[in-house]
């Protein structure tokens, strides 16, 4: 049910720094809660994950490729975004660049005048999604990686293509790979990189390891920190591509503290690779298994970016698609429900009390923050009140349910089922004037849980 007033605590903590917000694209980023990543490559053709940068174009051949079912699986399944792996590691271009001559221009697809970015970008507009983009920047094809300013000027070239070529871009997806030449490590200029994506796509996200506008969550388990501050203090984490347990604590937690406003991104794939392998076909993640990874990352306060890679035909499987349609099934099921609905609110000892029209049986909570005005609860607690007769000697009617420390944009907490008369919010510690915006409780009727999202705490 709908809150949003501000809400007491029973401590405040004192902020070191000024209270981040979000820019407008971040809050519209982290609301679309889920993006689909898409890798296609030469990995698909060749069985690897990581290729080499000498595969032969001649063996790139989707004969069947249609981005128009990717988009459409994604936006049917409640995906915002789509992002394409435009170039691996490999160096292999999914588009025509001018930059090089291992593009799809060189392969037999679409007689070599092909161009899967382009087939992607037209596919999300006409399903009305968003479309995103990865680009490498480790190239184990390109002569001169490793080099520095020569490799440096190719890829800045390959960003500009990609990021004028295409229409609105609203992700631009980095990482940190960075591979040994006989010319040794490539040092990649991020800020002229970032710069790049700031003047050619100003409204897009920038994601890296490291932001500037959206973080990695330190795993790619599809699990983000049980707490998940969507701020961070850059200094910890000041260059993507960094593996210290240090800077993955980071990630994972964020910093109550922190400067600047970097929520967490939450990359995982569909299949136990990121590329299509055949004997993969039966280890898909299924609907409910998504549904656990859905409350371990969108509810922890982070954005899940689910990736479901092509097969050679240049199309979903059927069982990936069956197990996306499962997946929005479930949401809408488990979630679509707020048995909360038409409960009257009231204040105890500046607590919350929520009374529902009837009482309820629940195994799930969901609480939101009005994250435009900043993250601020650090500690909360939700109790049921018991019948009189069950009360303890001391008379507290009031029973723990579940707690937690952050929420953010979401944070839902499992518990075993339990009949709820009223329940009670306490928020312990804020730093700053907090602000709930809903508490929901809802029902998972598939019986006994996977307890995948408690067991990473």
């Amino acid at each position: 049910m709908l809150i949003d007033r501000p809400t007491a605590a029973l401590a405040s903590a004192p902020r070191l720094t000024p209270v981040p917000r979000p820019s407008r694209a971040q809050l519209a980023w982290q609301r679309e809660e889920l993006a689909m990543f898409v890798h296609l490559g030469m990995n698909t053709f060749t069985g690897r994950e990581w290729g080499e940068g000498t595969e032969d174009p001649a063996i790139f051949d989707p004969q069947h490729l249609d981005a128009r079912q990717w988009a459409r699986t994604a936006h049917e399944a409640g995906f915002g975004t789509l992002v394409l792996t435009a170039k691996h590691h490999d160096g292999f271009c999914l588009w025509p660049s001018a930059t090089t001559s291992h593009t799809v221009a060189a392969s037999p697809w679409r007689g070599g005048s092909g161009d899967v970015v382009r087939e992607a970008a037209e596919a999300c507009a006409a399903e009305g999604i968003r479309f995103g983009i990865y680009c490498s920047p480790w190239d184990r094809n390109a002569p001169s990686y490793g080099s520095g300013r020569g490799y440096d000027d190719l890829y800045i070239a390959q960003l500009t293509e990609l990021l004028t070529g295409y229409g609105d871009v609203a992700e631009v997806w980095f990482d940190g790979a960075v591979g040994e030449t006989a010319r040794g490590r490539q040092s990649y200029d991020w800020d002229r990189i970032f710069g790049t994506v700031r003047a050619l796509q100003p409204d897009a996200v920038i994601f890296s390891d490291a932001g500037p506008d959206v973080r990695w969550v330190g795993n790619e388990d599809g699990v983000a920190g049980a707490t998940c501050w969507s701020s961070i203090d850059p200094a910890r984490v000041p260059t993507p591509g960094r593996s210290d347990p240090w800077s993955l604590d980071s990630l994972r937690s964020g910093d109550p503290d922190g400067q600047v406003w970097r929520p967490a991104e939450t990359d995982v794939s569909i299949r136990p690779g990121w590329f299509w392998h055949e004997h993969e076909n039966g280890s898909v993640l299924d609907g409910g298994a998504l549904l656990d990874l859905y409350l371990a990352s969108v509810g922890r306060n982070s954005k899940l970016l689910l990736n479901v890679p092509p097969n050679r035909d240049g199309l979903l499987e059927r069982t990936d698609v069956a197990a996306l349609r499962s997946f929005a099934r479930l949401r809408e099921e488990v979630l679509g429900t707020d048995l909360l609905a038409g409960a009257t609110i009231s204040e105890d000892r500046g607590a919350l009390v929520i009374t529902p029209p009837a009482p309820v049986v629940a195994d799930l909570v969901t609480l939101a923050e009005d994250i435009e005005q900043g993250q601020h609860v650090a500690a909360f607690r939700l109790q049921v009140e018991v019948a009189e007769d069950e009360a303890a000697a001391d008379g507290e009617r009031w029973r723990p349910l579940t707690s937690g420390t952050t929420i953010g944009h979401l944070r839902a907490l499992r518990f075993p089922p339990i009949g709820v008369r009223r329940l009670r919010l306490v928020v312990d510690l804020t730093y700053g004037p907090a602000r709930v915006r809903s508490v929901s409780l809802h029902r998972d009727a598939r019986g006994e849980h996977r307890r995948r999202a408690d067991s990473h705490d």
